[in-house]
């Protein structure tokens, strides 16, 4: 069985966590405050970044701290996790939902526009599958009205767009997820990353219950080390410094970990040129894919349904996914906002047509070849 997606741990990561475990520091400690540190370090342009227990929590916490509340709207693509919009909702906020461009898959600009009202507090453009959205056009639209960009970079660890790595452009917010299935994981986690000091310390305050000095910093202390104040009613949030240690390797590795998975990537692309499907979109020259995810798209022309290709490849041993059942297909988002499938043409489009296949940075040759064959096998005929 060739798995849709397994994660690439060594015995780097295994030696760093059993050292976390006999270090006696389970919870947000050195190793949290090192990954932070580290993450921070890798994208440079003076971010800070703020370590948290998953990527919706992060999105959580950076519309929190950019004041979204009651009244407000967020724009989000229809073509995403149910996560980026349902933070919006913890909030009270409502979550404008979009169309996606159906060649990237990203949001685009003419939707945001569309969309746009006085109530439009934020944005959160999703670099969808590890390619990067159009930030430049997105950020002068939204730095005209006032309008906050929180990028949802759940699949975009490391990408770059115009040369510059996601999570260093000038919006408000960039949230990674170090997820188990992500291009670096820590199993459960995720990382906020700014320039807002303010935002930042926001952040930090929010992740662990409101409380105004870190967890790290009350029992390392002496004397009065107990004492601290509850300043809001925050949440619980906080990396362990067991995921950490897994961090701060896979970190160290994320380079050769997307070189591996961009050389599998392209023997993908030129294996399944022929096919009647359509293939992902490369970077633009001076960018970088992350690739997160490799996803085939049946054209007019294939003899045989998505649902088919899913069920076929399952015979033949090779799992798969399917990105993502848009919102508006979902009972919650479909009933609140009243959405249609009329409204989202590309996103409907593409995602009946849409099939994940297996992308890991340690998939070996001879497993490649085994999916190729399957798909090959599964589609021209």
């Amino acid at each position: 069985m060739i798995p849709f997606a397994r994660p690439d741990i060594t015995d780097d990561e295994i030696a760093e966590v059993v050292d976390a475990l006999r270090s006696g520091w389970l919870t947000t400690g050195p190793r949290a405050k090192q990954f932070e540190e580290d993450f921070a370090a890798y994208l440079g342009g003076g971010v800070e970044a703020v370590a948290v227990n998953s990527a919706t929590a992060g999105l959580h916490l950076a519309l929190e701290a950019a004041g979204v509340g009651p009244g407000d709207d967020v724009i989000v693509p229809s073509y995403t996790f149910t996560a980026t919009a349902e933070v919006v909702r913890y909030l009270g906020a409502d979550a404008r939902i979009v169309d996606i461009d159906p060649n990237t898959l990203n949001i685009e600009l003419s939707a945001i526009e569309a969309a746009c009202t006085s109530r439009t507090k934020a944005i959160m453009p999703v670099h969808f599958a590890g390619l990067a959205c159009d930030l430049e056009s997105i950020i002068k639209f939204a730095k005209a009205r006032g309008i906050a960009v929180i990028e949802d970079a759940a699949h975009a660890f490391p990408c770059r767009y115009r040369s510059r790595l996601v999570g260093t452009h000038d919006t408000k917010a960039t949230v990674f997820s170090f997820y188990a299935n992500k291009t670096i994981t820590t199993g459960e986690g995720g990382m906020v990353v700014t320039r807002d000091a303010v935002l930042a310390k926001r952040c930090r305050i929010m992740r662990l219950h409101g409380i105004d000095r870190d967890v790290f910093n009350r029992f390392q202390g002496v004397g009065n080390s107990w004492a601290y104040e509850v300043v809001a009613p925050g949440f619980k949030y906080n990396l362990t410094d067991i995921a950490a240690a897994l961090g701060i390797v896979q970190l160290r590795r994320a380079d050769a970990m997307q070189a591996a998975r961009e050389r599998i990537s392209l023997r993908y692309l030129e294996a399944f040129k022929d096919l009647p499907i359509e293939l992902p979109v490369q970077a633009p020259s001076g960018d970088q894919h992350a690739w997160h995810l490799f996803i085939i798209r049946l054209d007019d022309t294939a003899k045989i349904s998505r649902n088919e290709v899913i069920a076929e490849l399952a015979k033949r041993q090779i799992g798969t996914s399917v990105h993502y059942i848009p919102l508006h297909r979902h009972p919650y988002w479909r009933d609140r906002y009243q959405l249609t499938d009329a409204m989202f043409p590309n996103a409907t489009r593409e995602f009946e047509c849409a099939v994940s296949i297996p992308l890991y940075s340690a998939m070996s040759e001879s497993e490649q070849q085994q999916v190729v064959d399957a798909v090959k096998a599964v589609l021209a005929r």
